[in-house]
């Protein structure tokens, strides 16, 4: 599991050994948990891959290309022995055709230009990129139109509701600031679909994380993605 080290590698463990140099050398828990994804993604049975897929939740946007360059970097500092060959192997595994980094990413000005800052980082690593995945979108409230007080003074009167000065105040003013978020939502969506990758989004879901909303999230995952 420890670059091939065997028994060594496993005392190293039971002293703690392990911890101890992860702490005081960080970078070197990436290259111990990349390699561990390796051995993952090459074990086999009966001469077949045990494994459909390995998936792997990375470290934030901000400091993936880091992540996963780290074995790269290893092995230029190692020059011989068995951490430069798995580092090597890691490395290679990382920027074949069986691996895609699947960016994840929210309509917030930061997240989206992590998100494009990681893609061009990668790409200039050789690592492949797979789908830009918007988290927690919500669907317009408004058809995109400015409502007056005027209008909604009388939706407010024609269902019964309160419609007194306050209320449809308050209730402008959300409006307002609706359309607002949802003009910058629409400009973030453009910038991601300028980076030409292949992108699903997954609906908000207020309530938590249930069994119907894990369904529903897992259905908008295989729905095609946009182009």
């Amino acid at each position: 599991m420890f670059y091939k080290l065997g028994a060594a590698g496993r005392a190293l463990r039971k002293f703690g050994a392990i911890d101890f140099a992860t702490t005081i050398a960080p970078g070197l828990r990436d290259v111990l948990l990349t390699g561990k994804v390796k051995e993952a993604t090459t074990r086999t049975a009966d001469r077949r891959r045990v494994y459909d897929a390995v998936v792997l939740d990375a470290p934030p946007t901000g400091r993936i290309g880091r992540f996963l360059n780290v074995t790269t970097e290893t092995a230029r500092l190692a020059k011989v022995g068995p951490i430069k060959t798995q580092s090597e192997g890691v490395a290679a595994l990382l920027r074949s055709p069986i691996t895609a980094v699947h960016v994840v990413t929210l309509l917030e000005e930061m997240p989206v230009q992590e998100t494009v800052d990681a893609i061009a980082e990668l790409t200039a690593l050789g690592i492949p990129i797979g789908h830009v995945i918007v988290n927690s979108t919500r669907q317009p409230l408004l058809a995109g139109v400015k409502v007056t007080q005027t209008e909604l003074r009388r939706g407010l009167t024609a269902i019964g509701l309160p419609a007194d000065r306050a209320t449809v105040a308050g209730l402008h003013t959300e409006a307002k600031a609706h359309l607002t978020r949802r003009a910058m939502e629409e400009s973030l969506r453009t910038e991601l679909a300028e980076l030409g990758r292949p992108m699903i989004e997954l609906p908000l879901i207020p309530e938590g994380i249930t069994r119907p909303a894990l369904d529903q999230l897992a259905k908008a995952l295989a729905t095609p993605p946009r182009k």
